[in-house]
């Protein structure tokens, strides 16, 4: 006997989602999911990528009907498969919770899939209105009043780890770096592996905040609305650059050290590439010394001149933030640990 058909509007959907253990399953195409979706999810796609465009043209040119036909043909030696990959992963879930099931519009594919799997018995609910209807949340939650407060710093200040010590010492944080996975520089990705899109990065984002506390402080990274080729959402952007700014006064030797601990194990030719990425705006001159400076394991040469360049750009972008709420929090010469014990200070002096 089936089990009974269950729907749910977005919030519901993402609260059963988001238990421990809970299966989200993503009944898209694989080049969709890639693109984004709902964090935690596991592709499970109806349909492949060439399938899927050519249901969807028969669609546009034929009609429903012939789409609709088409679709089964596809679909029904699969059927068999689907249920087996579909029970296998089920009995790893705890408490016979049920599967949470979405696709594009919350339409044919994942009704199609949900009819299959609870026809064998398994426990689905659907989200209402698909992946588009969890999209169409997000603007309105990415703008909210979020007690942001952001940790400043010129370049090699080490704003990533102290927000670390930050988490460590019970802070709420999100580390909007580590979700784009680029540092932020030319040097920020030199092992290039892929970041996110910035459709996928938003979802990640909005998984990141939703799990946290928002009568309490959160702590994130003074970033520029685009990290690598991630774009920060704009209704975030603009909350996160209207909340203050704590800015970390740390020494020079205190950033090269930084650099030179963080970029120390990478190849040297991955290093070369990094400063040949800004030869134009280093100078020619400076780029050589560099150069020279990596092919005698000089990092902390090489590092100074980075610094001199990244900081001439963060100081032009201090000018553009002139009405920025920025407060001076002296970090020199002191561990990451009593930097992040300096912040949570001045925060609490400040009340935020």
């Amino acid at each position: 006997m089936a089990v009974p058909e269950r729907r749910v509007e977005p919030g519901e959907f993402l609260k059963g989602a988001g238990e421990a253990g809970a299966l989200l399953l993503d009944a898209r195409s694989p080049s969709e999911f890639a693109e984004a979706h709902i964090p935690g999810a596991q592709s499970f796609p109806l349909f492949d990528d060439a399938e899927r465009a050519e249901v969807g043209t028969l669609y546009k040119q034929v009609g429903r009907e012939a789409a609709v036909e088409r679709g089964l043909e596809l679909i029904g030696p699969k059927m068999a498969r689907l249920v087996r990959e579909a029970k296998g992963l089920f009995a790893e879930t705890p408490d016979r919770r049920p599967i949470h099931l979405y696709c594009w519009r919350g339409g044919m594919r994942s009704g199609s899939l949900g009819w299959l799997l609870r026809t064998a018995g398994l426990p689905v609910v659907l989200l209402e209105g698909g992946y588009k209807a969890y999209k169409q949340t997000l603007p309105e939650f990415m703008g909210r009043s979020w007690p942001l407060v952001r940790v400043g710093g010129y370049t090699g200040s080490a704003k990533t780890a102290v927000l670390a010590e930050l988490a460590k010492a019970s802070e709420q944080v999100v580390d909007l770096e580590g979700l784009a996975r680029h540092f932020g520089s030319a040097f920020g990705n030199l092992e290039r592996h892929p970041q996110p899109t910035s459709e996928h990065f938003r979802n990640l984002l909005a998984d990141a905040l939703d799990g946290l506390d928002a009568g309490r402080r959160i702590w994130v990274e003074n970033e520029s609305r685009r990290i690598g080729m991630v774009h920060l959402p704009e209704p975030f952007y603009q909350r996160m650059i209207a909340c203050p700014a704590l800015e970390m006064l740390r020494t020079a030797d205190d950033r090269v050290d930084h650099l030179v601990e963080m970029y120390g194990a990478f190849d040297l030719g991955l290093l070369r590439q990094g400063f040949e990425a800004i030869r134009a705006e280093v100078g020619g001159t400076e780029t050589e010394e560099a150069l020279t400076a990596l092919d005698g394991e000089d990092l902390a040469k090489a590092a100074r001149i980075a610094l001199a360049y990244y900081d001439r750009t963060y100081e032009h972008g201090l000018q553009k933030r002139a009405g920025d709420r920025r407060h001076p929090v002296d970090c020199g010469g002191v561990s990451l640990a009593e930097c992040a014990a300096r912040l949570i200070g001045e925060a609490d002096r400040l009340g935020l």
